[in-house]
C-alpha cells in the first residue's frame, strides 16, 4: 500500500524513484518486520503467557532436561513473524502480483492450521492436536489451490513442468499433474520445518538463511536480463516474491531476539507450518523445487531421522537413533543445546552456499 502512495508521489518528487527498484523495497521490508517484531513482540509474549497459563505441554518422550527447563514457555510466537511478514509485505510490495497473493494465501493457511493445533494442545494440555489426517488433507488443499495458480499464471509449459538444476532447458513436463508435485513441495517443507523446531533458535535461522537465499533466487529468476545471463528459466512476475523473503528475514530476524536461548517463547506450529509453507510456495513460484531440498537441508535431514527411526523400528525393533529428530540424538549423546543449534546453523549456511552455486553451474 505504501508502495503505491510513494509511486504517485514521484511525479512530484524524484528522490522517490528510489522506491522503484525490487531492492530498495526488499530492504525496507526486512526493516519494516524487523521493527515491527521487536516493538510489537513483548506485548504479545506477555498476552501470550496470560492467556496459556502453563504455557506450551512438553513431550514427555523427549528429553527429560526439557519438561524441567522449557516448561512454562509460552508458544505461538509464530503470530509474531506473520504478523511482521503481512505487515511488511503489504506496505512494500506490488499488491496486483498474483504470486505475492497465492504465496500470502499458504503463509496465512498454513498459519491457521499451525494456530488451530497449537490451540488444542493449550487447552487441552496435552502435546496431541487435532487428527493429522485432517490436518494433512487441510494443507494438500491449500497447497493445491496456490499451485494452480500459479500453474495458470506462469508460461507454458514451464509453469507445469519440474525443472532440473544445472539444466535451463531441461524440463520434466508434468502437465496438470504438476499440481501434485507442487503440493507434495509445499506440504512437505511445511513439515521438514515444523520438525525441525525442537530447540531454542534451532528452527528460526535456517529459515532466515533459506529465505535469503530464495530472496535472491527470486529477483534473478524474475529478471529478463539476469536469467538470460545466468541461464535461469525466466519466470515473470516472480521478482515481487524478494519482497515477501526480505520480510521472512527481518521478521526472523526480530523473533530470533526472543527465541534465542534460553526462548522466552516458542514459535510453535503456528510458525514453523506457515514459515515452511511459505518457502516451499515460493520454491514452486520461482521453479527452483529441487534445488530447496538442497538450500533447505537441513529440514530434510531432520525430517529423513525421523522416517529412518520410525520405519527402523517398526521392521526390526531397533533405533538407528538414540532419539528422532536429529537434533535429540545428538542432546542424547551430551552434547549441549548451544553446540547443536549452532552447528546446525553452520550446516544450514554451507547447504545454502552449495544451493545457490547451482545458479551459475549451467
Amino acid at each position: 500500500m505504501l508502495y503505491y502512495v510513494l509511486l504517485k508521489l514521484t511525479t512530484e518528487v524524484s528522490a522517490f524513484n528510489v522506491f522503484r527498484y525490487l531492492t530498495t523495497r526488499t530492504g525496507m521490508a526486512i526493516l519494516t518486520a524487523l521493527f515491527v517484531v521487536f516493538v510489537f513482540g513483548p506485548k504479545i509474549i506477555s498476552l501470550l503467557k496470560i492467556k496459556q497459563g502453563k504455557g506450551q505441554p512438553i513431550r514427555t518422550d523427549g528429553p527429560q532436561r526439557h519438561i524441567i527447563e522449557k516448561q512454562g514457555t509460552p508458544t505461538m510466537g509464530g503470530l509474531m513473524i506473520l504478523f511482521g511478514v503481512f505487515v511488511a509485505t503489504l506496505l512494500w510490495a506490488d499488491l496486483s502480483n498474483l504470486y505475492v497473493w497465492a504465496v500470502l494465501f499458504v503463509t496465512l493457511g498454513y498459519g491457521a492450521i499451525g494456530f488451530y493445533d497449537d490451540y488444542l494442545k493449550v487447552t487441552r494440555a496435552s502435546v496431541r492436536g487435532f487428527s493429522g489426517k485432517s490436518r494433512l488433507l487441510a494443507e494438500f488443499i491449500i497447497a493445491g489451490i496456490a499451485v494452480f495458480i500459479f500453474m495458470n499464471i506462469g508460461a507454458k509449459p514451464l509453469s507445469s513442468s519440474l525443472a532440473i538444476p544445472f539444466f535451463k532447458d531441461f524440463l520434466v513436463p508434468f502437465g496438470p499433474f504438476f499440481v501434485f508435485v507442487g503440493m507434495l513441495v509445499i506440504v512437505g517443507a511445511g513439515n521438514a520445518v515444523n520438525i525441525t523446531d525442537g530447540l531454542d533458535g534451532l528452527a528460526i535461522m535456517p529459515v532466515m538463511i533459506a529465505a535469503a537465499s530464495y530472496g535472491l533466487i527470486a529477483y534473478l529468476v524474475g529478471n529478463f536480463v539476469f536469467a538470460e545471463y545466468l541461464h535461469l528459466n525466466f519466470v515473470k512476475g516472480t521478482g515481487e516474491l524478494a519482497v515477501i523473503c526480505g520480510a521472512l528475514f527481518g521478521a526472523g530476524l526480530g523473533f530470533l531476539w526472543f527465541n534465542a536461548p534460553p526462548a522466552m517463547i516458542f514459535m510453535g506450529d503456528t510458525g514453523s507450518l506457515a514459515l515452511g509453507g511459505c518457502l516451499g510456495a515460493i520454491a514452486v513460484a520461482v521453479k527452483h523445487e529441487i534445488v530447496l531440498m538442497v538450500i533447505g537441508g537441513l529440514f530434510v535431514l531432520e525430517t529423513v531421522s525421523v522416517i529412518v527411526q520410525v520405519a527402523s523400528f517398526k521392521m526390526t525393533g531397533k533405533r538407528v537413533f538414540a532419539m528422532a529428530p536429529l537434533h535429540h540424538h545428538f542432546e542424547q549423546k551430551g552434547w549441549k543445546e548451544p553446540t547443536i543449534v549452532i552447528r546446525f546453523w553452520i550446516i544450514a549456511f554451507v547447504l545454502a552456499l552449495v544451493g545457490l552455486s547451482t545458479l551459475k553451474l549451467r
